[in-house]
Formats: C-alpha cells, sequence, structure tokens
C-alpha cells in the first residue's frame, strides 16, 4: 500500500515548507494516507512510533551517523534498519513492536537512498497530522527562553488571530536560538513573521552593500 501510495502521491502546497524537502513531504504524504486509510488508531500510532524513531536517532549518535550516510551497502542498510527498529521500540508508549506501515517507510526510504530525508518525511507527517485534527502550533523562535509572562501573554494576542481561532485546538511552542541574536521569529498555520535582530542586521548589511 505504501509504495503503491508513494507512486501518486502529491504534497499539499504549504505543508512543512520551512523544514522539509519536496522529496521528503511525498513520502509524508504517502504514509499519511496509508495510516489514515486503515482507522484513526492507526494513525495516531504511526505517529507516535515515527516520533520515536525522532527521538531515538537524536539521542543516538550511532543511528544519526547511520541515517546521515548515503553511502552504505545495502547489507549495513539492513542491519542499521533493524538496530534502528529494535532501539525505536523501547521508547514507543507501550513498547510494541512498530507496525508494518512505519517499518515499510523506512524500507523504502532505505531502498531508494532517502534515509537522509528520515527528520523531514516525520515532520511533514506531524504537520498533516495537525492539520487532519485541526491542531494549529504556533512556534516562537527566541534568542533565549522567553520569560513565562512574557510567553503568556504574546500567547493571548496569538490565539486571538483568524488561524488560531479556525483551530480546535492550540499549541504554543517556545523554540530557543540563538543565532538570532534577539527578538523573535513567529511560525504559525503558512505564515512566519521575522522579528529577529539577525534579520534586521541583515537587511541593514543589504542597504548598506547597495548604498557603497
Amino acid at each position: 500500500m505504501l509504495r503503491t501510495s508513494l507512486r501518486t502521491a502529491a504534497a499539499p502546497a504549504g505543508i512543512g515548507r520551512r523544514a522539509a524537502s519536496t522529496i521528503a513531504l511525498k513520502y509524508s504524504n504517502a504514509v499519511f494516507s496509508a495510516a489514515l486509510k486503515k482507522s484513526a488508531a492507526d494513525l495516531d500510532k504511526v505517529q507516535s512510533e515515527l516520533n520515536a524513531i525522532s527521538t531515538t536517532i537524536k539521542n543516538t549518535p550511532q543511528l544519526d551517523s547511520f541515517v546521515s550516510n548515503p553511502t552504505l551497502s545495502l547489507s549495513d542498510r539492513v542491519i542499521g534498519l533493524q538496530a534502528l527498529f529494535k532501539q525505536a521500540e523501547t521508547v514507543t508508549p507501550k513498547k510494541a513492536p512498530l507496525s508494518d506501515i512505519t517499518k515499510n517507510l523506512f524500507s523504502v526510504l532505505s531502498e531508494n537512498g532517502r534515509l537522509t530525508e528520515a527528520e523531514g518525511v516525520i515532520e511533514g507527517f506531524n504537520e498533516l497530522v495537525a492539520v487532519h485534527k485541526g491542531e494549529l502550533t504556533v512556534t516562537i523562535t527566541s534568542a533565549a527562553p522567553l520569560p513565562k509572562d512574557a510567553q503568556t501573554r504574546l500567547e493571548g494576542t496569538l490565539k486571538q488571530s483568524q488561524a488560531a481561532q479556525a483551530a480546535k485546538t492550540v499549541k504554543v511552542v517556545n523554540k530557543v536560538n540563538p543565532s538570532i541574536l534577539g527578538g523573535l521569529i513567529v511560525d504559525f498555520g503558512e505564515k512566519s513573521i521575522d522579528l529577529s535582530v539577525a534579520s534586521r542586521v541583515g537587511k541593514l548589511n543589504s542597504l548598506l552593500q547597495q548604498s557603497v
């Protein structure tokens, strides 16, 4: 089913545009469609499994190197996938064996030399599930963790937006990225508002270069 979906899947416009490639979104759409066709419970199970795999990759240097290396032989990829599946099963909520849908997804990624797209595939899948469930995640990126009162005020303002009011549930997440220097970047729905110091410095540098 998943292999058939991959031949016909088309990524919805706007989904995952900041994080995942067009190729990754093709796989995201295929696994989302395959899980949804089975049942809502299967969709939730696959999401839980993919997030467990994402956590496993991030927390295990050897597995991170495995998915990041497109030059591995077929036998090495088979061994690596078995290790990935076994480790991921230990962090799923019920520590149950991974579903065929999840295993087939990673087998196809491996066969096509696309394991490097795994993180983008998972991010795209999560966005598709959020849209399906009417969930909106608002991501506030700041150079340092926001004070609680500042985040609360921002949440109140953001929840008054049209996108937030159209959603069934709204989740606000604060991500820290020191490279933005200061200010904020707010991502929600298909919109991104860049109020960072780094952005303003970049625009200033561009203007200065144009005036020379």
